[in-house]
């Protein structure tokens, strides 16, 4: 009998030896472990995330019996013993993966796995990691979205998307209200952009975001970890980083735009083109714009470049031409409806001294009523920034190229089919009666209804919040 219990209490102590040695081996990976979290950007350096499951699982070891009951039926001083390394940050092991595609995957979060909301972060958005503010160049076509911002209800939008895609990869650093979030212009619905611009706050791998010398090959990828996230028809061009007076809209030297048209009868270049000089200087150009007299008093803006030539294209014995639009600033739908004036004196229904009268706000204080220009063809070309050089690594640029070439062969190839199928049809003879009674049908813009002033806007605004205030007392 007494040999059996001695034989027993040895091989206790030998468990109790072994599960020492195990406890040992446990705070040393939990060392290590606290390193790698301690260098890691992704949000995992809060104690709270250390999976006291994930050890426990290792000091248990195939005991099924123990893994269920949560404790091993032993001598107290075994469980205190087991109780010591509980007293410690233990990281799981799946953490510490996470860690690692976060630092050497350029931040692309693991799709696998659903995290569940922890303690002062909602998902897709990091509070405790390091972050800078930067610059993102955007491309987008816009046929399917209500526009660029995110204002509205509608959806889609191409704000909505961007915003979607840097909560999913993890680059959002607290809410958009913290991000300090920009936009150097609000196109419209239907308009694309080439050079669209945006700022904000967002994730990085670099501690001391201040320094003079910033190894920016050890950053995340802001290009490449992007563009795998988003739609088709939105892409991220390049990224840099900025100073913290950046303002995407108000620092912005200059924007660009592009209108595309087919040229068809109009008189490109003598009538559009003497008419389009006009623009040029500084000017109120209220009478070429959507007007809101609540938020926008100042309607003088400078144009400084407006050309109008051919794109060297042809289809069909058409002419594919654009208009090349350079300003430090455009109002709502001002674009749009200097192109649409600029059609009519193409076709010679309006005479180029119609934008003399019309820029001049003491003569034709009223604008006349006009359909704007279609959406479609209209491109944020670029916006010019001081000292604002994008950045792209080779890899994303050559994702960039292949998707857009593949982009374009596909509807290189649907706009052959559509040339097949006019093929099929009969080319109908010009109708010089319909032009001629299109002519006598026309309108003159100066004799046409005309829309409320500004003063009699603003008026008006005035009246109904006098209104209001009146209610409300």
């Amino acid at each position: 009998m007494a040999a059996a219990e001695t034989e027993t209490a040895a091989a206790l102590q030998e468990e109790v030896n072994a599960l020492q040695m195990r406890v040992q081996e446990l705070e040393r990976e939990n060392q290590r472990l606290v390193k790698v979290a301690s260098s890691c950007t992704c949000g995992f350096k809060d104690g709270s995330v250390g999976s006291i499951a994930v050890a426990s699982s290792c000091l248990y070891g195939s005991n099924p019996e123990a893994q269920r009951d949560g404790k091993f039926h032993q001598s107290s001083a075994l469980e205190k013993d087991l109780n010591a390394p509980f007293d410690h940050t233990v990281i799981s092991t799946k953490n510490e993966i996470q860690c690692s595609r976060n630092v050497e995957g350029n931040g692309l979060p693991d799709d696998s796995s659903k995290r569940t909301k922890r303690r002062g972060r909602q998902d897709g958005i990091l509070s405790h990691c390091s972050k800078r503010l930067v610059a993102l160049k955007v491309m987008y076509f816009g046929q399917r979205f209500y526009g660029f911002s995110s204002e509205g209800n509608t959806e889609p939008t191409v704000e909505s998307e961007i915003f979607k895609a840097l909560e999913r990869a993890k680059l959002m650093v607290g809410s958009r209200k913290e991000s300090c979030y920009s936009r150097c212009g609000r196109t419209d619905k239907g308009v694309s952009a080439s050079g669209q611009v945006i700022s904000l706050y967002l994730r990085s791998n670099i501690k001391d975001v201040g320094g003079d010398m910033q190894d920016e090959r050890s950053e995340i990828d802001y290009v490449k970890v992007l563009n795998r996230i988003l739609p088709q028809d939105i892409r991220v061009l390049g990224w840099c980083p900025i100073p913290a007076d950046f303002h995407a809209r108000f620092t912005c030297l200059g924007r660009e735009y592009k209108y595309l048209f087919w040229k068809g009868g109009l008189d490109i270049l003598q009538e559009m083109q003497k008419a389009a000089s006009k623009f040029v200087g500084e000017h109120d150009f209220r009478n070429f714009c959507k007007m809101d007299a609540a938020n926008v008093s100042n309607y003088r803006r400078r144009i400084t470049e407006f050309t109008i030539s051919a794109c060297g294209k042809r289809s069909n014995n058409d002419e594919l031409c654009s208009m090349t639009i350079k300003g430090t600033a455009f109002l709502w739908h001002q674009v749009r409806c200097m192109v649409a004036v600029l059609f009519l004196i193409g076709q010679g229904l309006e005479s180029p001294s119609v934008i003399d009268s019309l820029l001049d706000i003491t003569k034709t204080p009223r604008k006349p009523q006009y359909k704007m220009a279609a959406e479609l063809p209209l491109i944020l070309r670029s916006c010019l920034f001081d000292k604002a050089d994008f950045m792209c690594s080779s890899d994303a640029s050559r994702s960039l190229t292949l998707h857009l070439n593949d982009e374009y062969h596909h509807y290189m190839l649907q706009a052959e089919i559509f040339h097949e199928a006019l093929s099929c049809l009969p080319f109908p003879e010009s109708n010089s009666l319909e032009k001629l009674q299109k002519k006598r049908n026309h309108i003159p813009l100066l004799s046409r209804q005309t829309e409320p002033s500004y003063e009699e806007r603003i008026a008006k605004v005035k009246t109904k919040l006098t209104d209001n205030l009146s209610i409300a007392s």
